[in-house]
């Protein structure tokens, strides 16, 4: 009699996602019986789950699963669920193509703020011809809060277009390329030197609210704040408050308390705030789905598998 299938769960908070990516998979995992999710489903004996921002009952209901891969870095939404036991495994992505894409994002940010690009854009309406000073990247340090693999690949990709870039990260981090400060007795002298604070710490309990008017204070004058890692990391009427006093010079923003960022919100219409609509780094589909296969297939022949969430970090 022939060895019924492994079974793999897919749940997302879109039904037409969680069909689609239940296709993607299936396809990469022939050997596999992978069962797209739905409300109210009763216990598949599904050994494995793939999931993204998903509701706690997928938890809930399914008791048996060995291991939980989530389909992006940030697993702060899935850690929290109540019904995810402490003895299941998550795993994390540690990159499909996001560290590429945050790297240009940040360039991208310290080149138009430092180059004085909006300002060429504003003339070039007025038809004035009238060059900036040229820019000198010491007086751009930037600082880049969180160390893992994304943060590590920012700091050293802004690090070779010639910018002073130092790091900072809860525990001890070797970097050879890079200043590097860890814990809170070195926070306050990572931030002296910051003038733009790049933002890539995984949103724990310890980190919620870091990026605050105490904080901002501490930060050289006239600095940036650039968000790419969780909205939750920001309390937001401390940088409206920083940027109305000048304290911060401008804030790029991709991620946000609410998502999407509700209309009314003050960012929208502050002229020193720049938006995007969480898409600094998009997970490319054919790596996360590479490092997720390899993952299980690793796990059912009895070896770890890359990415494994620390319970007691959160990341």
């Amino acid at each position: 009699m022939k060895e019924a299938a492994v079974k793999v769960i897919v749940a997302t908070p879109v039904a037409a996602e969680t069909e689609r990516w239940q296709g993607i998979m299936q396809a990469a995992l022939p050997e596999f019986e992978v069962i797209a999710w739905r409300p109210g489903m009763p216990d598949t004996q599904a050994r494995y789950a793939i999931v993204w921002s998903p509701p706690d009952e997928v938890f809930r209901n399914q008791p048996g699963l060995r291991a939980v891969f989530n389909l992006g870095a940030g697993v702060d939404g899935i850690m929290k669920l109540p019904s995810l036991t402490a003895d299941t495994p998550v795993y994390r992505l540690q990159d499909a193509g996001m560290a590429g894409q945050m790297a240009e994002y940040v360039i991208h940010s310290i080149a138009e703020l430092s180059r004085g690009f909006e300002i060429y854009r504003r003339r070039q309406k007025e038809a004035a011809w009238s060059p900036l000073p040229a820019v000198r990247h010491a007086e751009w340090p930037v600082g880049i809060m969180g160390l893992g693999k994304l943060g590590s690949h920012v700091a050293q990709s802004v690090a070779a277009m010639g910018y002073p870039v130092a790091g900072w990260a809860r525990s001890p981090r070797e970097d050879q390329s890079i200043e590097t400060f860890h814990g809170d007795g070195q926070l306050e002298a990572f931030l002296a030197r910051t003038r733009v604070l790049v933002n890539l710490l995984p949103l724990t309990a310890e980190t919620a609210g870091i990026i605050n008017a105490a904080l901002i204070a501490k930060l050289k004058p006239h600095a940036v704040l650039i968000n790419i890692a969780r909205g939750g990391h920001v309390v937001d009427a401390d940088v409206l408050a920083a940027l109305d006093s000048g304290q911060l010079q401008s804030a790029v923003l991709d991620v946000f308390n609410d998502e999407p960022l509700p209309q009314d919100h003050p960012y929208w219409r502050h002229p020193r705030v720049r938006i995007t609509p969480h898409v600094a780094a998009v997970t490319l589909e054919d790596q996360a789905v590479q490092q997720i296969t390899e993952g299980i297939r690793l796990l059912e022949r009895g070896q770890q598998a890359p990415g494994l969430v620390a319970r007691d970090t959160g990341y």
